[in-house]
């Protein structure tokens, strides 16, 4: 595994997500209480790009139909997501945010 940075902590205030694209993934980064989690970016019961969702604590809900997942774990929360998301480990090095992706 590598870690690739991918944004500032300074890009991703507390609360807030910012989608960044990691070779061919898109991958929402998230900033909950808990810390900074990443997750796919696409939904996994309709692909909408869950960047225009709404980010609650450590959940993330889908603009279209409303499903929720947990961004600690990727797990499907509520319907009619059924499937989880992918998830990737996270470390932060100074102030940049690195998302760790298979080599």
């Amino acid at each position: 595994m590598r870690f690739e940075p991918v944004a500032t902590t300074s890009e991703l205030p507390r609360g807030k997500s910012l989608c960044v694209t990691v070779g061919e993934s898109e991958i929402l980064l998230c900033h909950t209480p808990e810390g900074i989690f990443a997750v796919d970016n696409p939904c996994t019961h309709a692909e909408e790009r869950l960047q225009y969702g709404k980010l609650k604590g450590c959940r993330v809900h889908c603009p279209l139909h409303g499903a929720a997942f947990d961004v600690r774990d990727g797990s499907a929360l509520s319907r009619p997501a059924t499937r989880p998301l992918a998830t990737y480990p996270v470390r932060i090095e100074g102030d940049a945010i690195q998302v760790g992706i298979e080599s």
